[in-house]
């Protein structure tokens, strides 16, 4: 089978590595991928970097038909909500990933929330303005001063940074006025002002063919720049798995109060939900838990440290996937548990600058995984950094203390100009 994964992230890198080990893959393309899709294709010889960008639908289309395509997985969910799925569906391409329709479950966080309304799934309360003074009204009218300060959220897409967690009421003010007027442009021309919840927050991904629900492995990632917790929220900064303050049974009650309401929903509604289902959830001290936020796409960088612990075959899980047949997948987990570290540029997630060489990279442990995110080949052949999340480092191992060692370890011999990482990253399990 010929294979097309489109995006150029860590998770792209992640899902390139786990197909490339299938026996099924004749052939493995990314577009338009980075440094590392391009060693680990030159090196199985399956394929190669493509030049076309994962947000472009008629491009993406067009290398799919050039390239005699099979299957293509779709990884960012910009494609997706500018409906990538369906122009493949339409050219016969097959495709993993929801309609433009479906994952509106991430695209309109107002979406979303009605959504979970209309299925009964638990979630933070709110409620959605397009007029400041009105969102500024709700608050005064809805959080009295000394209580807990409600979240503001852009409505639409802003890559991971559309939501504000303020500490004060100013603040909250302050970033209804940033938001609406124009901080992300269209995405946050509607904002939602919602409850602040609190506890532990856990990514709980579902493979979801339209009738059948298969969890993956709990995970937990760590969205703020600096350790405790502190800073700006990021696209991820770490992650690990699985997490010890959910018991072995969560699984099936998360799977009955959230992932199957929401397909049921999204079905009855003509939207039948295709790919893979994330549940951001907020778990509280009796171990309830409640949704922050849905994606319509694998978690970057959760899927980094599920993918390893998967032995059995990721591409014939995903057909499933996409060819309606989940109900009979059995996929076999290995129990270990993984840590994820991601280094990052100087400055992310503000301004950072690119273009410096990476060193390191060959003093990795054998075992330990390097996957890379913002990384680029300079003219010379080197790799070097490309964007604000530039590698995640992912230690395996029987236990989290083994696997957050090895992950460490093994982080702090890879260099360039400016890296930092958090240094917490699955601590507080320990």
């Amino acid at each position: 089978m010929r294979v097309l994964i489109v995006g150029g992230g860590g998770r792209e890198h992640a899902l390139a590595w786990g197909v490339s080990r299938s026996p099924g893959c004749d052939a493995l393309f990314c577009a338009p991928g980075n440094a590392g899709t391009a060693l680990l294709l030159r090196e199985t010889g399956l394929g190669g970097n493509l030049p076309v960008g994962a947000e472009d639908v008629p491009g993406v289309v067009a290398a799919a038909r050039a390239q005699a395509i099979d299957f293509v997985v779709v990884g960012p969910e910009a494609p997706l909500a500018a409906g990538m799925a369906d122009a493949l569906c339409a050219a016969g391409v097959l495709a993993f990933g929801p309609s433009r329709a479906a994952a509106e479950i991430e695209s309109s966080k107002w979406f979303a929330k009605r959504t979970m309304r209309e299925a009964g799934v638990p979630h933070a309360a709110g409620e959605s303005f397009a007029d400041p003074a009105a969102a500024h009204a709700f608050i005064v009218e809805t959080f009295p001063d000394g209580g807990p300060v409600p979240v503001i959220k852009a409505d639409g897409l802003a890559a991971g940074k559309g939501v504000i967690v303020p500490a004060s009421m100013a603040e909250a003010h302050a970033a209804v006025d940033d938001l609406l007027g124009g901080r992300f442009g269209a995405a946050s021309a509607t904002v939602v002002v919602e409850e602040r919840l609190t506890g532990m927050e856990a990514s709980a991904m579902a493979l979801v063919d339209g009738e059948t629900v298969l969890p993956l492995p709990l995970s937990c990632d760590y969205k703020r720049a600096l350790d405790g917790d502190r800073g700006p929220n990021t696209g991820g900064m770490g992650v690990y798995s699985p997490p010890g303050f959910l018991g072995s049974d969560a699984w099936s009650a998360l799977l009955d109060s959230i992932h199957r309401p929401v397909a049921r929903r999204l079905r009855e509604t003509g939207r039948p939900y295709r790919g893979l289902l994330y549940g951001g959830l907020m778990v509280d001290d009796a171990g309830a838990a409640r949704v922050i936020e849905f994606n319509c796409r694998f978690g970057d960088p959760e899927v980094q440290v599920l993918l390893p612990q998967l032995r059995s075959d990721l591409l014939a899980l995903l057909l499933a996937c996409a060819e309606g047949r989940l109900e009979s997948a059995r996929p076999e987990w290995s129990g270990e548990a993984a840590v994820g570290v991601v280094l990052a540029s100087g400055g992310y997630p503000g301004a950072y600058e690119t273009g410096h060489r990476i060193t390191g990279l060959d003093a990795v442990d054998p075992g330990v995984l390097v996957f890379h995110a913002g990384t680029a080949l300079d003219a010379a052949g080197e790799v070097v950094t490309g964007g604000g999340r530039v590698l995640i480092v992912v230690g395996l191992g029987p236990d989290l203390a083994t696997a957050r060692e090895r992950a460490y370890a093994n982080a702090s011999r890879i260099e360039f100009e400016g890296r930092h990482y958090r240094t917490d990253i699955a601590a507080r399990e320990l």
